[in-house]
């Protein structure tokens, strides 16, 4: 036998963290915040074993998702320089094996977190997996640019998740910081839509730069900010929140629209000078906007705890 077939490419054997790589660990990991926060907030306390146990049900709920999703993006995954590497593209994982991966840790998760917290945690669970995958994977990203607006719940239902794990039923509280989610995420996206606008172009993606160009789209991002900004404070005012989130959030707030108006006043020939900088300066401070609002959440959490106020008015204790 020659050299050059000793020589010959072997099948490559996919390693742990091919596997890892799979489950979108950094989406889970602001799954798993934002659950947190909406367990911790909740009214009910939650025995540490049956938290830890419903908080790792609903990391891998979540890491299936990112599978199923990689599973039926695998085309365009491969087209997009944002996401050629992923494991399905170069070959690390097989299709059918990120079908049965996302599959079966689905049907784990939901029914371990029935059991850990309650039946209504487990339906909310399914939902929000089929949501991500089916409404927006198979349905939506394809179909319009109005996607992420809408798609974009399934990534704003974890906290609610995390209070039903807690109460077994669904408030206000909730509800609001699942809108929080909501109108922070088309902003937050189409600001990197923004700059990889010739990925999703030739992937084919309907997002906004692409079927109604930068201008509008800026406009949008604009729009859905102030849209952003009451919602965003709205908790200040329920057993939630308080004066110090408060605070917190309109500087925050403030920051964001500032933000987002340099954004509607920049030209083509200001991108193009400096490589969409804003934008992207834009799309990072977004994630911090969203890690500091949940944050304080859980700081008054905390404060209320000891019985300790900041900034406290009656309307907010």
């Amino acid at each position: 036998m020659s050299d050059a077939t000793h020589s010959e490419v072997q099948p490559y054997e996919a390693q742990f963290s091919d596997y890892m790589e799979l489950l979108k660990p950094g989406v889970m990991r602001l799954v798993v915040f934002t659950a947190i926060v909406g367990m911790v907030v909740a009214p009910v306390p939650v025995h540490p074993v049956i938290a830890i146990a419903s908080m790792l049900c609903i990391a891998v709920g979540a890491g299936a998702s990112g599978a199923l999703n990689m599973w039926w993006d695998r085309d365009l995954d491969a087209i997009m320089q944002r996401t050629k590497d992923r494991p399905i593209p170069t070959g690390r994982v097989a299709p059918g094996e990120a079908l049965a991966i996302g599959l079966a840790l689905s049907g784990f998760s939901v029914m371990m977190l029935a059991l850990f917290a309650n039946p209504m945690a487990g339906a909310w669970l399914a939902f929000t997996i089929f949501f991500y995958v089916v409404v927006y994977s198979m349905w939506l990203k394809r179909l319009t640019a109005q996607n992420i607006v809408i798609g974009g719940a399934a990534g704003a239902f974890p906290p609610l998740l995390g209070w039903v794990v807690a109460t077994g039923s669904i408030s206000l509280e909730p509800v609001l910081l699942v809108a929080l989610i909501l109108l922070w995420t088309p902003p937050h996206f189409w600001a990197l839509a923004l700059w990889r606008n010739d990925d999703y172009k030739a992937a084919g993606v309907p997002m906004l730069p692409v079927t109604r160009g930068e201008r509008v789209t800026r406009r949008y991002i604009f729009g859905y900010t102030l849209l952003l900004i009451p919602v965003a404070l709205a908790p200040s005012f329920t057993q939630i929140g308080g004066g110090l989130y408060f605070a917190v959030s309109l500087l925050l707030n403030i920051m964001m629209l500032l933000g987002a108006w340099q954004l509607l006043r920049r030209r083509e020939a200001d991108r193009d000078a400096d490589n969409f900088r804003a934008e992207k300066r834009f799309f990072g401070f977004s994630i911090i906007y969203l890690f500091l609002h949940f944050m304080m959440l859980l700081v008054e959490a905390t404060l209320r705890a000891f019985e300790i106020s900041l900034f406290a008015l009656p309307i907010w204790y």
